[in-house]
This record gives structure tokens, sequence and C-alpha cells, in this order.
């Protein structure tokens, strides 16, 4: 498909191309060749779960009947350092939870035959991570330090995490609480920030889609501010195919899009204090969903419900 045919469908937006053209050929995926066999499913209907991966480092993982994710735990610092607060995203073609028997196999980035990670989140934001940006660069936190999850399937997985202050150049300091909310049916988590600080007065978030090259091409990203839109859509990584990943944010709050060394960004003005509301989604295109080309990732994410009012119940989870 044209670039010109893509623009039609898509009235509005802005087409960042990096790299060479994405095919758009519809096909039936050829999947990657299994290595062994997962442990059978303990219950193969379609549901949403949360688990805390307590022996690997505290990895927190979440999935539903069509995506699965993952964020890292302070135990991972020492043992994989540089590790950061970006979001992992996994190719999954089951609709039941893969994700902590792909764990435990000890090998995550082989397919097993019902899913992958093959994503690489490296130093970036992976599938929207935040930091605050000032002074043209983006601070970051580490990893989560403590996390309450509120609810364990099966129509959803919702928890929330803390990740400890951290450093806006040398005189401030910005600490986070964040639930991520993923029903079935979507391939998107809501998330629901609250960041605070030492100092008053608004910060500038970034949120972020990782960028890196797979071979001369780091993939295709289209930019939808009027609608609040990032969609990516990565380039081939071999038989592993390719990730689509998006955000959706709020458009009232957008000050600016733009790139820095490790990411896609979307930057968004916030309060201390004040929760706000986003949209991160994946897919894999071998995967659940039916997402073969690009066109139908960025169709399924300009027309997926977004919902930016910040909730008023909270149920209680245990924190640890």
């Amino acid at each position: 498909m044209s670039a010109r045919v893509h623009s039609r469908l898509l009235a509005g937006t802005m087409l960042l191309l990096a790299g060479a053209a994405v095919a758009q050929e519809a096909t039936t995926p050829t999947m990657p060749p299994i290595s062994t066999p997962l442990p059978p499913a303990p219950d193969r209907q379609p549901h949403a779960a949360v688990k805390l991966a307590d022996y690997r480092y505290d990895d927190l993982l979440w999935e539903n009947d069509r995506t699965a994710h993952r964020i890292y735990g302070h135990a991972l610092e020492a043992a994989e350092p540089p590790s950061g607060s970006g979001i992992d995203s996994w190719g999954k073609n089951v609709i039941w939870p893969f994700a902590d028997r792909q764990l435990r196999s000890g090998d995550q980035h082989s397919y097993h035959g019902e899913g992958l990670d093959f994503y690489n989140v490296g130093t970036g934001r992976g599938a929207g991570g935040l930091g605050i940006w000032h002074d043209n660069k983006l601070w970051t936190s580490r990893n989560y330090t403590r996390y309450r999850i509120l609810k364990n399937g099966p129509d959803a997985a919702d928890f929330e995490v803390d990740y400890a202050p951290w450093p806006v150049e040398v005189d401030r300091r910005v600490w986070e609480t964040r639930r991520f909310t993923l029903p079935v049916g979507t391939q998107f988590t809501r998330m629901v920030s609250t960041l605070s600080s030492d100092k008053p007065g608004p910060l500038t978030v970034g949120i972020g889609i990782g960028r890196h090259a797979i071979g001369s091409s780091e993939g295709a990203l289209t930019v939808d501010r009027a609608h609040g839109i990032l969609s990516f859509w990565s380039a081939e990584d071999g038989v592993h195919g390719r990730m689509a990943i998006a955000l959706k944010v709020d458009p009232a709050m957008i000050v600016d899009v733009k790139n820095d060394f490790d990411n896609y960004l979307v930057l968004l003005k916030v309060e201390p204090g004040k929760p706000f509301v986003y949209y991160s989604g994946s897919a894999w295109d071998k995967g659940v969903g039916g997402f073969r080309t690009r066109a139908e990732w960025d169709r399924y994410v300009l027309s997926a419900p977004a919902d930016f009012r910040v909730p008023t119940d909270r149920r209680q989870g245990k924190t640890r």
C-alpha cells in the first residue's frame, strides 16, 4: 500500500517513516520453530492474569487473551544493570495466560508454541514507560520498588506499583505511583499515573516507545496528534516477525512530540499530585488479534476506545 493511500485511510495524521518501507501484504503467518513445548496450561479459557515472578528478580507479568507484558523489579538492578523502568511486551498467540510458564522455562526468548519475548526494551521506555522531560533530556526512574495486586482476573488484570524518588537534574526529585488495568478483549493497558515532587510547579512528562534498529530499519511510526496517538510498526526481526506498539493520550495534554536517542516521545504537561490517564497497547503480527499489516494496526488503534477520566474507586490490594 502506498503512503498516499495510507494517508487517506488515516486523515489528519502525520507519518514518520524510519528505514525501509514495511510490506503491507496480509498473509498467514509462518511461525518460528518450536523449542521445547511449555507445560500444558491449567486453564485454556480466555482470561486476564497478573503474576509476581519472585523466582526471577520480582518481574511483574500481566496479560489477557490478546497481549502480554512485564516490568522489572528492584532486585534486577544489581543482577542485570542497567535495568530500568521501561515496559516489556511479548508476542502471544494463545488466548490463555502463558507468560509465567514461558518465564519459568528459563528461555523466554525462544518460541515454545504459545508466544515469546523478543521485543528489546534496552535502556528505552519500551511499550509506554515514562520519564520527566527537562533540559532536553528524559530523566527516568529505576525499577519498581513495591506492588499491590488489586485484581487477578478473570476479567481484568489490575495492579499498582511505586517507583522510588529519582533526580531531575540536581535540584528536583520526583516519584510515582502507577495503576495498570488490562481487561480481556483489548490490546490496551490503561495506566493511571500519579507523580509527586519535592518542589512545586508543573512537570513535562515524556511517554515513550523504544527506538532500536533491526538491520537497517527502525520500523515505521504514525503520529496523530489530534487523536493523541503514537502508533509503531516494527521492522521484521527474522522468523520472530514484528511487534506493534501504540500510545493513546489525552490530546489536550500534549505539548510536543519528539525523539531522543532511545525513544519516540509524546510530551504532556502534568501537575504533581494530580493523576492522569494514558493507554499503552501492543500486538504481535503472528499472534492473536489478527494484525498482519501496519494499516490494520493503525486502524485498530484509531478506533480503540479511550477514557481519560481519572477513576475515583480503588480496590484494596496487598502492598509488598
